[in-house]
């Protein structure tokens, strides 16, 4: 039973318990590694190797309100997932372009380094990348790009070294955790959707250009 395993902690790892079930409630996702940046150097989570140590404790906890535990040993992730639709977030259209943007150049970058995990970015890369796709006409309010990004970093997707979000120089760390909010199925069936936007478009000014009044 779950009463029993958990009164066999001592009250120090019963409070951990406490901050890392909340935490995984609002953040859904934990890294094993977090980044150092002023010594610039990884870091093991001790959360993380805590759930690791408990992890059928945490996981018959999650199940009575409808969560499963998951956890990805290769990418050192422990995330949520829940069959319930109210418990999925939904973010805005510039905060998903933004996303979406991060994923590609998480794997473009990895490729490059031989699938290494810390992927780094920065704020004027990601905006050129959008509007360099045409998934973004102009670069989007300062305010919506640190709303956006700061969303995305509660979530463990992203972490960034010190200045503002909105900061074009500002370098951004594209967390593992992006693999599991952004599959490949995902960006597939988004990059579809671009094209088929992209032709619709074509077509309706094709359309204009055949009803168009001779001079």
């Amino acid at each position: 039973m779950f009463e029993e395993k958990f009164e066999k902690l001592g009250s120090s790892e019963q409070e951990q318990f406490k901050s890392i079930i909340n935490f995984l409630l609002a953040s859904t996702f934990l890294n094993q590694l977090s980044h150092d940046f002023e010594e610039n150097i990884r870091k093991t989570n001790r959360d993380y190797l805590f759930v690791e140590r408990n992890f059928e404790l945490f996981s018959d906890y999650l199940s009575f309100a409808g969560f499963r535990l998951n956890r990805d040993d290769n990418y050192g992730v422990i995330y949520l997932s829940s069959d319930f639709d109210s418990t999925r977030q939904r973010f805005d259209k510039v905060t998903t372009v933004i996303l979406f943007t991060l994923r590609l150049i998480y794997e473009e970058e990895r490729e490059k380094l031989s699938l290494a995990r810390e992927i780094f970015t920065s704020t004027a890369d990601v905006v050129h990348k959008m509007v360099s796709l045409g998934i973004m006409a102009k670069k989007p309010s300062d305010r919506q790009l640190a709303e956006s990004f700061r969303q995305l970093e509660k979530f463990q997707v992203i972490d960034k070294t010190a200045g503002a979000w909105e900061e074009p120089t500002t370098r951004i760390l594209i967390l593992p955790t992006i693999l599991f909010m952004v599959t490949n199925e995902r960006i597939s069936a988004i990059l579809e959707e671009m094209e088929k936007e992209a032709k619709d478009k074509d077509e309706d000014h094709e359309g204009e250009d055949t009803d168009a009044d001779p001079a």
